[in-house]
């Protein structure tokens, strides 16, 4: 164990993983490239669960920070008028396609759910909410209430009364075998039935990632939450978008995650890449009911000026590079790779990919159970020959991954085959 490891578990709580058998300490890098402490370079695909968008050293951004550090200024608060705050919520408010769109900034994903959380509670004066099963929202009291996956819920208790829906569960024997129209019908029929059976009338809102992020990149068909919204606007329920792993441009579908469900959302959640490293969050919600709330609010640290000048530069850097249609143009590519593997490899269960989001389920050759043993085997290959992925799923043996916005076809196929590679040696292995 190394001198910083040793020191880590000293002083860190024991539930702070860390991935690796021998964990490492990155201390550069450049592009889509990061090196460690040791010296050795790798291709990252996790990009610091999904928040280095433009990967690392990115010019535009470091000088945008750099000039903002210049002026002296580094924190304000919003108890005063912050230039490049209300800047980046104009764009904001102009992408999410949300009618009279306001914005209020935090400082996580977590943060920016608990707000929209609030927000929606406080306009229908109710408790309950609706959320996805498999889904994740956060570390919170109220976001871990409405994560959908038992391995990151700690506690049993809930500042929320949340009834869980379907979506991304295909594979269930309840629903295996179905197209895409017998779904949707089937989980919209489901959630009727929650509604008629389980719930209150005054339901606040269902909040819901289009591309479930912790949840191993799962996703439902397009167009089921179009579905969900006709039920959810006959209630008058409200309708959140958790967009802190799929939004950018980062599916290749469209700027946000919903846009291939073909709906608009009462409210967009955001985090992670936006600041391309830096601390930043946020809620886009229509105007009525981002200024529901009666009481006072402020934000410290949200939104600070460091913090904007890092966003500001990265979304102009996004729209200026039209990083959705690169994504777009990418996802073939990807494609090249992992539908061969499901087919020849016995420990892949399932593959996955939307844009630059795409996963492999690792399975137990001989009985088809989810095997998060070989997830971490695949990790472990998969660093020795140079490429830095991630891992999640509900069992834990789903491997994920999303590089920057910014690689090339180049190394994405360099990557690719790393993987692939990585992903042979471990099926060899476990037959």
């Amino acid at each position: 164990m190394s001198e910083l490891h040793q020191r880590h578990r000293a002083v860190m709580p024991s539930w702070l993983s860390l991935y690796y058998d021998s964990p490492i300490e990155i201390t550069g890098g450049k592009g889509a490239r990061v090196t460690d402490a040791d010296g050795r370079t790798y291709l990252d695909f996790f990009a610091g669960i999904l928040t280095n968008m433009l990967g690392y050293d990115v010019a535009e951004v470091r000088e945008a920070v750099e000039r903002q550090i210049a002026t002296g200024v580094v924190h304000t608060s919003t108890l005063y008028l912050l230039r490049g705050q209300v800047e980046l919520a104009e764009k904001l408010a102009r992408l999410s396609g949300i009618p009279d769109a306001k914005v209020f900034f935090t400082n996580s994903g977590t943060e920016a759910n608990e707000t929209a959380l609030l927000l929606a509670t406080c306009a229908r004066g109710s408790d309950q909410v609706l959320a996805m099963r498999n889904s994740y929202h956060g570390r919170s009291f109220g976001t871990v209430a409405v994560t959908g996956n038992r391995g990151w819920k700690n506690s049993a208790l809930s500042p929320l009364n949340v009834h869980y829906l379907h979506g991304t569960d295909r594979s269930a024997p309840a629903f295996r075998g179905m197209s895409d129209a017998a779904y949707i019908e089937a989980c919209t029929a489901d959630l009727r039935d929650v509604l008629a059976t389980a719930t209150a009338p005054d339901v606040s809102c269902l909040i819901a990632e289009p591309v479930q992020g912790v949840g191993g990149f799962t996703m439902p068909p397009p167009g089921l939450f179009a579905a969900y919204k006709e039920v959810l606007d006959e209630h008058g329920i409200l309708f959140v978008s958790d967009e802190v792993q799929s939004g950018w441009g980062r599916t290749g579908t469209g700027f946000w995650g919903i846009d291939e469900h073909g709906v608009t959302p009462d409210a967009i959640t955001f985090a992670k890449g936006l600041g391309n490293g830096f601390a930043i969050g946020g809620v886009i919600a229509r105007g009525d009911l981002m200024d529901g709330l009666t009481t006072n609010g402020v934000s410290t640290f949200g939104g600070n000026p460091i913090a904007t000048a890092a966003a500001n530069a990265t979304l102009d850097y996004v729209l200026d590079h039209d990083l959705l249609s690169h994504a777009a143009a990418l996802a073939p590519l990807v494609g090249e790779v992992l539908d061969p593997l499901a087919g020849s490899a016995a420990s892949v269960g399932a593959v996955r990919a939307k844009g630059l989001m795409f996963a492999v389920d690792m399975v137990d050759p001989a009985t088809g159970a989810d095997s998060p043993a070989l997830a971490s085997r695949v990790l472990e290959a998969a660093r020795e020959r140079g490429l830095l992925i991630g891992k999640g799923g509900l069992h834990g043996n789903v491997l994920r991954m999303a590089p920057p916005l910014t690689v090339d076809a180049e190394e994405l196929r360099e990557g690719m085959r790393i993987l692939a590679d990585a992903v042979g040696a471990v099926d060899a292995a476990a037959r």
